[in-house]
Order: C-alpha cells, then sequence, then structure tokens
C-alpha cells in the first residue's frame, strides 16, 4: 500500500514537472515571438523614413522590402497619446483591427482632395488596442500622416459618439481633406469618432 503510494506520488511530481516545464516553454516562446514581432514592426517603422532614388523621375520612394517583411506605406503619428503606427495596404492581411490600425475600405489616402482617411483600430487593454487612449484626444489636438514622403498635419476638429452597429456615420466638412479615427468606447455600446482636418 505504500509503495502504490509512494510510486503515485512519483507520477504526480513528475506529470507537475513536465506540466511546468511545457507552461515555462509555452510563455517563453510567446514572448520571444511577441518580441520578434515588436523588432519587426520598429525596423519597417525606420525603413519607410529611408527614401530610395527613382530612375524613372526624381521623386523618392520607400525602399520595397521582402515578402515576409511588414512594408508600411505611411505612418500614423499621434503625439498627445504617444502613438506611432505604421499603415499597410488595403489588401494586406495585416490591414485588419485583429492585428494593426486598419485603414477602411471606405478610405482614401491623404494626398486625394477633398476626400477622407478613415482609420479603425481596437481600444481596451490587449496588445492591438493601438487607440486604447483616443478618448484622452480634445478639440485642437495635432494628428499626423507620413505618406508618400510627406507629413500631413491635421487638427481635431469634432469629436462624437456613435451607437456600435456596424456602420459609422461620418460628419464631415465634405470641402477639406479629412481624417477619420474610430474605436469603440470601453465598457460602453457605443463608438467615439474623431474628425480631424487637414491644415497647411
Amino acid at each position: 500500500m505504500k509503495s502504490r503510494r509512494k510510486k503515485y506520488s512519483k507520477i504526480v511530481f513528475l506529470l507537475g514537472i513536465i506540466l511546468c516545464t511545457l507552461g515555462i516553454t509555452f510563455i517563453s516562446l510567446k514572448c520571444i515571438c511577441n518580441l520578434s514581432i515588436n523588432l519587426q514592426e520598429k525596423e519597417a517603422i525606420k525603413k519607410y523614413y529611408i527614401p530610395v532614388s527613382n530612375t524613372t523621375n526624381n521623386k523618392t520612394k520607400v525602399i520595397k522590402n521582402e515578402k515576409k517583411e511588414i512594408i508600411y506605406i505611411g505612418i500614423l503619428r499621434i503625439p498627445k497619446i504617444k502613438l506611432k503606427r505604421g499603415l499597410v495596404e488595403k489588401n494586406n492581411y495585416l490591414n485588419d483591427v485583429k492585428y494593426n490600425v486598419e485603414i477602411l475600405d471606405s478610405s482614401d489616402m491623404p494626398d486625394k482632395e477633398n476626400r477622407n482617411v478613415i482609420l479603425a483600430a481596437h481600444s481596451g487593454n490587449s496588445k492591438v488596442s493601438y487607440f486604447k487612449n483616443l478618448d484622452k484626444l480634445k478639440i485642437d489636438d495635432m494628428v499626423y500622416i507620413d505618406y508618400d514622403n510627406k507629413t500631413y498635419n491635421y487638427k481635431v476638429v469634432n469629436i462624437y459618439d456613435i451607437e456600435k452597429t456596424g456602420k459609422a456615420k461620418i460628419i464631415r466638412n465634405q470641402n477639406t481633406n479629412t481624417l477619420t479615427l474610430i474605436t469603440c468606447k470601453q465598457k460602453t455600446n457605443k463608438q467615439i469618432v474623431i474628425i480631424c482636418e487637414l491644415i497647411i
């Protein structure tokens, strides 16, 4: 009877060690993976700002990287909330709130006249909650988009809430270039919409 208990205790002890080892390995791999992604994202932002001569004209363009690397077409900067985030092409799988700040399908890019750049991201506490502090923005705060070797300077002109229905009513001046930022309002069934206008 004692030998059975001893055997059982050894098995439980060994299983405990195996489970602890597996848990530590899983957590370590996740940390390494997250660190690798963070480094890759920082490198992609750096590469965005390195101009390359284009032999067909005198314009500069961003470096085209390998397929497996993150290629940013622009950078969103909101100094007040310490956000600096790369933007990818609309058809890129990373252009999704599950991974990044998303450029919505109905959005135009900042170089189009009297058009609207529409960006959405998660709020909350997850790793991808890039707009978690968006509610701290106030009227006259500045937001920047670096795109096609130019910086577009936007000023916040309107902030309002809408019901979370999957559609957003955007109230903006149709005669100016605008940037719209959208995220969920935490602990409510609403979304916050921030309208910014391009300034010279």
